[in-house]
């Protein structure tokens, strides 16, 4: 099961599109589900939607998890942009067993999910001031751009997203993938450079690749371009066997 959620701005109709057009193999392996935001928005520090949209995506997939033709502990989530920081709200805080595979495309976390210290959740005023402790075991890849204006890539203040006091910050993406490398049970030291590389990508792999961040380089905001279908059946297809 692949969950798909648009960027700010975007639509069901579109992504759904977009995804069977670019990854038509993994639209015949996969049942894909395309949910869309209230006001084309997911509900994150300060966008538009208000939404409760962490408990919408939970309780679709709860619905979902009950077909027979669905593996309950099999659901993968993956978000665009501001969908992708959804996707990482959703695997800081929830609790539920069935997501195994996180992905997010143009987003590592931002500065009020991680404060520097602790995974933060969001709260009902969007405060993120409760410490967070997110499931571990699970799967994480993030793709990000290195020319990217709106999600810098080395961290700090988007020239562009709104935050309550001005503009909102990211944790750096090397960064990002490595406190999530942490959280899932990795001990060593943070990598200084790609553990491989595919032509312009830069792969940085933890835990023999079940957390790991596509360095797009070259790429701004539309970095999820260079993430091929072959690249995406590698990390979703499991072959280890676990």
């Amino acid at each position: 099961m692949l969950i798909v959620l648009h960027g700010n701005g975007g639509n069901a109709r579109e992504v759904r599109s977009m995804v069977l057009r670019r990854y038509p193999e993994i639209a015949k392996r996969f049942i894909t589900v395309f949910p869309e935001g209230y006001r084309e928005s997911w509900n994150i520090v300060s966008e538009r939607s208000k939404a409760d949209d962490r408990g919408f995506i939970e309780a679709t997939i709860r619905e979902l998890a009950r077909r027979d033709d669905v593996r309950e502990e099999e659901f993968t989530i993956m978000g665009i942009s501001n969908g992708a920081a959804l996707v990482n709200q959703i695997a800081i805080e929830t609790k539920l067993p069935h997501i195994r595979n996180y992905i997010t495309a143009v987003s590592p976390l931002n500065g009020c999910q991680h404060d520097g210290k602790n995974f933060k959740a969001m709260g009902d005023d969007n405060d993120y001031r409760e410490v967070a402790k997110p499931l571990a075991g699970k799967r994480l890849l993030n793709i990000s751009g290195t020319e990217d204006p709106l999600v810098p890539y080395a961290g700090g203040p988007s020239k562009a997203i709104p935050a309550k006091d001005g503009k909102l910050s990211f944790v750096a993406a090397e960064e990002s993938i490595y406190l999530w490398a942490k959280q899932m049970g990795y001990e060593g030291e943070k990598l200084t450079g790609p553990s491989q590389t595919k032509g312009k990508i830069g792969i940085f792999s933890y835990l023999d690749g079940d957390v790991v961040h596509f360095k797009a380089n070259e790429h701004a905001h539309n970095a999820m371009q260079a993430l091929s279908e072959d690249s995406l059946l590698d990390f979703l297809v499991d072959r280890k066997g676990k």
